[in-house]
């Protein structure tokens, strides 16, 4: 199957790029991306200290750039000290424009570097009367604004933790996140807006207090609802012009995120991702992948729940601009992201393959209504990008336009597979993998897969991005099982991809049964916990059904004796899913079976049943206790409509 070549980087493009000032420096003798590609994993001390020092990292680079053996043995730069916050905050000039933020309702913000830092300073100095020291975790229910990225740069300068999730995650979906990590302090917001409605945050906060003893003090980011009535409840920190930020030099590895995962088996996985790991893997994907340059604005479509918004915020060490967006990106109207795009002279414009796929179903033409001069770059994640996504971004969006699909995850915060200034886009394909990182394509026997057939993302080398750990998993098991027990001694990331004769990557979506309808990765353990407690519903499974382009989540039920699914009931259980977890949670569809099937140790085969209904095989069928069931759940036709 030949590719479609939809963009090819003009000459002066590339010799212009970072990747080329880069090359020029450490590695003049390579003259493709691929020779590059092959010297930092034959030398990757030697790659990984040479991008320490073109990307100017602010620390102590002292010692080895390499520690141990294998993956996960290996540990980067262990005698190196920094501080991630002071890498981000520490750049460029202090008027130069630090974040661009636009509201759904119209608002509009503008923060230099000094007003983030005074911004940031303020919350310093609270963080620090409440106790926080380093290695405490700072928990956030907040919406993607200014403030928040300046909480999250007070948090880490301190060296403490920092964990966020969006305001519109239910109660019982915060607690199985900010429960297991017992903050000290936690930021909220009372309130926020979508698609034109608002939403009070006030009863939540309750709930959180109630459940959270850890904690010391509350702040609280308010419009116009009234602060709840707490003792522990203060006002949002105003900004400090005068003490400065005390930024706390700390170990390569000391944690700095905790990111959980979907929840797919039982409750979601606390990810501690290390300060030095994160800046250098982010550092090298905006400057050398996706040539993130000093003064050129940088948006991504997310929210404080997804880990897009950690890699956004992080291109501030490379002295870009942030636009930062909360609402609707179809609201007030469906140009939304757009004019925000040429208002604010976008460079690098990032949204999910849903996105994409609604701009193409709305017929809408960017390109030809806004001024998109500045725009290079186009990415993509979330889901896979089919290739009319890719013709439409050029032909509705703009004809010269690289568009990059980009593809790794929470686990790693970061990317195994994105594209390059040097290389050709290739419709339905991403470039290729990232520097530094072993990425291959491996079939069940444990062998590299050839171009074509489809098998099991791997990593092959360790790199600094990956996990510290998993929260409360001492001694490293449930860490080492999630990754390296399919094949011993391989990262196995759990997404079925394919490796082109390009050079590019595929990829078919995710090995286990995680749900991303948009984008958003969701767990079905979410799911289960709130519709179970329904005394109508006796068991649930949900699995992602391909739907126009994208996916569309579906629940099966069981429901108690003498129980029938009535339009009633689908809406009931809809809106308790809404609920207690968040709108994207909610089925598509709920259906009503006898029986579902189950593994021989009792575990629900969720694999099995999206198989089916897809029209394809069950690979594991003889691991089934009850494998007959399976049939019900072929050719229904509520999956065939809307």
């Amino acid at each position: 199957m030949s590719a479609e070549l939809i963009w090819a980087p003009p000459a002066e493009r590339r010799d212009a790029s970072l990747l080329s000032r880069f090359a020029a420096q450490y590695r003049p003798q390579a003259s493709s991306y691929a020779e590059l590609h092959s010297w930092s994993l034959r030398a990757p001390g030697e790659f990984w200290s040479a991008l320490w020092q073109f990307c100017e990292v602010r620390g102590s680079l002292t010692g080895p750039a390499t520690q141990g053996e294998g993956i996960p043995g290996t540990r980067f730069f262990p005698e190196a000290k920094l501080n991630f916050a002071r890498n981000l905050l520490e750049r460029g000039h202090p008027d130069d424009v630090a974040l661009i933020f636009r509201s759904e309702d119209g608002r509009k913000t503008v923060w230099t570097r000094e007003e983030l830092k005074h911004a940031a300073a303020g919350i310093a100095r609270a963080l620090k009367k409440a106790g926080v020291e380093p290695g405490d975790r700072v928990a956030a229910m907040l919406p993607n604004r200014p403030e928040t990225v300046a909480a999250m740069l007070a948090t880490t300068a301190l060296g403490a933790v920092w964990s966020s999730c969006s305001p519109d995650f239910g109660q019982a979906a915060l607690l199985d996140r900010f429960g297991q990590i017992a903050p000290k302090v936690l930021l909220v917001v009372s309130d926020y807006r979508y698609a034109g409605k608002p939403h009070d945050c006030r009863k939540r906060i309750g709930g959180l207090l109630k459940a959270l003893p850890t904690l010391r003090q509350v702040y609280c980011l308010t419009d116009d609802v009234e602060l709840p009535k707490h003792k522990l409840i203060a006002p949002w920190p105003q900004p400090d012009g005068i003490a400065g930020i005390p930024y706390r030099e700390l170990p390569f590895d000391h944690p700095l995120y905790v990111l959980f995962s979907s929840g797919t088996t039982g409750a979601p996985k606390g990810i501690v991702h290390g300060a030095g790991g994160t800046l250098l893997q982010h550092l090298k994907e905006h400057q050398l992948q996706c040539d993130i340059q000093p003064g050129a604005p940088v948006f991504y479509y997310t929210t404080c729940g997804w880990m897009m918004w950690n890699w956004l915020v992080s291109a501030l060490a490379s002295e870009a601009p942030l636009m930062l967006y909360e609402g609707s990106p179809f609201y007030p109207d469906d140009n939304a992201l757009f004019d925000f795009a040429q208002s604010a002279r976008c460079r690098f414009f990032g949204v999910s393959a849903r996105y994409i796929e609604a701009c193409r179903q709305r017929g809408l033409r960017p390109g030809a209504d806004h001024d998109l001069t500045s725009l290079r770059t186009l990415a993509s994640t979330g889901s896979p990008l089919p290739p009319e996504a890719f013709r439409y971004a050029q032909e509705a969006i703009k004809s010269d336009l690289a568009v990059h699909s980009i593809s790794g995850g929470t686990d790693i915060v970061s990317c195994f597979v994105l594209g390059n200034p040097w290389q050709a886009v290739h419709a339905g394909e991403i470039v290729g993998a990232g520097l530094g990182m072993a990425v291959e394509v491996w079939d069940e026997e444990g062998l590299p897969a050839p171009p074509g057939v489809k098998g099991d993302l791997v990593c092959t080398q360790p790199f600094p991005s990956m996990p510290l750990g998993f929260w409360n998993d001492a001694d490293g098991q449930r860490y080492r099982a999630a990754y390296f027990e399919h094949y011993p001694g391989i990262w196995h990331h759990g997404d079925f991809a394919e490796w082109r004769e390009t050079g590019g990557f595929v990829i078919h979506g995710r090995s286990d049964a995680t749900l991303n309808p948009g984008g958003v990765r969701i767990g079905t353990a979410e799911i289960y916990r709130v519709v179970e407690s329904l005394e109508e519903v006796a068991e649930a499974l949900a699995v992602a059904q391909q739907w126009e382009g994208d996916s569309r989540i579906v629940l099966f039920v069981v429901l108690a004796a003498g129980e029938a699914l009535s339009t009633e009931l689908v809406h009931k259980i809809q809106a308790r899913v809404r609920e207690g977890a968040t709108p994207r949670h909610v089925p598509a569809k709920v259906i009503q079976v006898r029986a579902l099937p189950h593994t021989r140790s009792g575990k629900l085969a969720e694999l099995a049943v999206r198989a089916v209904i897809h029209g394809e095989p069950v690979r594991n069928r003889h691991a089934l206790e009850n494998p007959d069931c399976l049939a019900q759940f072929e050719n229904i036709p509520a999956l065939q409509t809307a």
